[in-house]
């Protein structure tokens, strides 16, 4: 059974330059494939009942998006997740606003087609794929990331062709041993998913949280710290208008803006207050340009 969707994009959207950002990440951050003018993505669907393979398609920018769900019985929250993955949950109609006030976030916004996050499935994906990429590189990551989901994830079919979503947790819980995957991880694997089992991984229950107490709250689970805890609730639920605490976006600021490094405090919130309410976006969209300005050069580091 297929099931059909529209969105309407509140403000400037793009798809293609979700493709092109999602084309930098491991499989799991926007992923599955791109073909075209449409995105592939394959997730488990929060619940855990199922997976669905979801088929996004835009013919032009600004354009309605038309999407196609196959494989899951809650084809609701699919597209929920579907559309927060590509931050077409949020009303961007301020969006073009943060760039009038602000030229330096204008140019980026006008180079990259209004980019805006996207994000990682569920916090269920976010929080896993952080602890399988602690201290490795990201191919590594990415290749645990595709033999996981090639032993114990749901296989989906769309036009012929076959997809793989990442382990549903109770899956994820089979796991004995991945070539690659320490066996410390393979604990702490298990422990999210037991996480996401129990409602602990709630992707709107976290997103409704204060950031310091969601904070708090994911920093519980084992094999959690500062970066893993931070990178699972800016990228895995998509807030709009939080800071990440790392020094990169320091650092970016610092580049774009010609200013001296470190930032004073004073400038630091004059500059990104007036990002508000979208400072996430504003935020990822600095480090991409910045990333993209410098060829080979990352910002998405290997943290704990």
């Amino acid at each position: 059974m297929t099931d059909t969707f529209t969105i309407e994009p509140s403000g400037p959207f793009s798809l293609a330059a979700a493709q092109d950002f999602a084309g930098g990440f491991p499989a799991g951050i926007g992923g599955g494939s791109a073909t075209g003018t449409s995105l592939i993505l394959a997730f488990p669907v929060e619940g855990w009942r199922d997976s669905a393979l979801v088929e996004l398609r835009q013919e032009a920018d600004d354009g309605p998006i038309s999407g196609r769900i196959v494989g899951t019985a809650d084809s609701g929250t699919a597209q929920r997740q579907a559309a927060r993955s590509v931050s077409l949950d949020h009303d961007g109609t301020g969006w073009p606003e943060v760039g009038r006030r602000d030229p330096v976030i204008g140019g980026l916004q006008a180079g990259h087609r209004w980019l805006r996050p996207v994000c990682f499935y569920s916090a269920y994906e976010a929080a896993t794929s952080f602890v399988i990429g602690q201290r490795i590189a990201r191919r590594q990551g990415a290749r645990i990331k595709a033999t996981l989901g090639e032993r114990y994830g749901d296989e989906l079919e769309l036009d012929g062709r076959s997809y793989r979503a990442f382990p549903r947790p109770e899956r994820l819980l089979d796991v004995v041993a991945i070539p690659g995957l320490a066996p410390e991880k393979v604990r702490r694997l298990h422990g999210l998913a037991e996480a996401a089992i129990d409602g602990r991984l709630d992707t709107e229950r976290l997103r409704a949280l204060p950031k310091d107490e969601a904070l708090a709250d994911l920093k519980t689970l084992h094999g959690v710290g500062d970066f893993t805890a931070e990178g699972t609730l800016l990228r895995g639920c998509g807030v709009v208008d939080e800071l990440p605490s790392d020094a990169m976006t320091a650092e970016a600021i610092g580049e774009f803006y010609g200013l001296p490094s470190p930032l004073d405090a004073a400038t630091w919130h004059r500059i990104t207050d007036g990002w508000r309410p979208y400072r996430m976006w504003a935020t990822v969209l600095l480090r991409v340009g910045m990333e993209r300005a410098r060829p080979g050069r990352s910002y998405r580091r290997d943290k704990g």
